[in-house]
C-alpha cells in the first residue's frame, strides 16, 4: 500500500480538542520534545501550501523555538532510506518499501529543520520507542515528560504515546502540530489518545505553560 494522496483539511481549533482526562501539565525541567518523522517522503502525501500541513508546520516551528530556549531536549525520529526487506519486516506488508535511498526524501523541511543539540533518532517502526534508545535517552536526560508533534496522528504518533504511557512517561500530543490522511483519522487519533494515555493540548496551550 502506497501513502494515500491527501485532501486538504483544516486543523483541529481549541475547541476542537478533545477533554484532558488527567491533570498533567509539561514542565520544562521534566519534558523533551519528540519531532515524529518530519520527512519530505512522508509529508509529499500532503498539499504543498494550506492546510493541514502548512500550519502544523509552522505550529512545530513555534513549539521548537520554545523548547529550545527553555532548554528542552529535542529529539526527530527519522527512517532510513532504502530499507531491505528484513529491517522493514512486517510494514513491507503494510506499507511496500518505504523510503527511498535518497537524500531529499529522507531530509526535514528547512522550517523544522534540526539544531545545535538536536537528537537524531533512527526509527523502524510505527512506535519511536520500538528498537530505539528512546527510553534510555530520556531516563539519562532526567525527562518523563514527552511532548510529541509530526506525522501521522493515527500511526506512530498515537503508537508513540501509548508506548510513552506503558512506560509511565507522561505523553502530550500537541492537536495542531500533528497531521493525518484525514480531518477523521485526526480527530480519532487525537480523541482515542486523550481518552486513554495522553494530554491533547494546543500549541497555545502549550506555549503558554511554564
Amino acid at each position: 500500500m502506497a501513502l494515500p494522496a491527501i485532501a486538504p483539511y483544516a486543523l483541529p481549533g481549541p475547541g476542537d480538542l478533545p477533554p484532558r482526562k488527567v491533570s498533567w501539565q509539561v514542565d520544562p525541567a521534566r519534558a523533551a520534545v519528540l519531532v515524529h518523522d518530519l520527512q519530505n517522503y512522508f509529508l509529499g502525501a500532503f498539499p504543498a501550501e494550506g492546510p493541514p500541513l502548512e500550519p502544523a508546520l509552522a505550529n512545530t516551528a513555534r513549539i521548537l523555538a520554545h523548547a529550545r530556549a527553555l532548554g528542552m531536549p529535542v529529539i526527530y525520529s527519522h527512517q532510513r532510506g532504502g530499507q531491505t526487506p528484513e529491517e522493514r519486516g512486517l510494514q513491507l506488508d503494510f506499507w511496500g518499501p518505504g523510503l527511498p535511498a535518497d537524500e531529499q526524501a529522507q531530509g526535514v523541511p528547512v522550517v523544522v529543520a534540526p539544531a545545535g543539540q538536536d537528537v537524531m533518532l533512527l526509527k523502524w517502526k510505527y512506535s519511536a520507542f520500538a528498537r530505539t534508545d528512546l527510553a534510555d535517552l530520556l531516563a539519562e536526560s532526567g525527562r518523563d515528560q514527552l511532548v510529541i508533534v509530526g506525522v501521522y496522528a493515527h500511526i506512530g504518533v498515537m503508537m508513540t504515546a501509548s508506548d510513552a504511557w506503558s512506560r509511565d512517561i507522561q505523553a502530550f500530543v500537541v492537536g495542531d502540530a500533528v497531521a493525518d490522511f484525514s480531518a477523521e483519522k485526526h480527530a480519532e487519533a487525537l480523541r482515542w489518545a486523550a481518552e486513554k494515555c495522553a494530554v491533547v493540548l494546543s500549541t497555545a496551550d502549550l506555549l503558554e505553560e511554564k
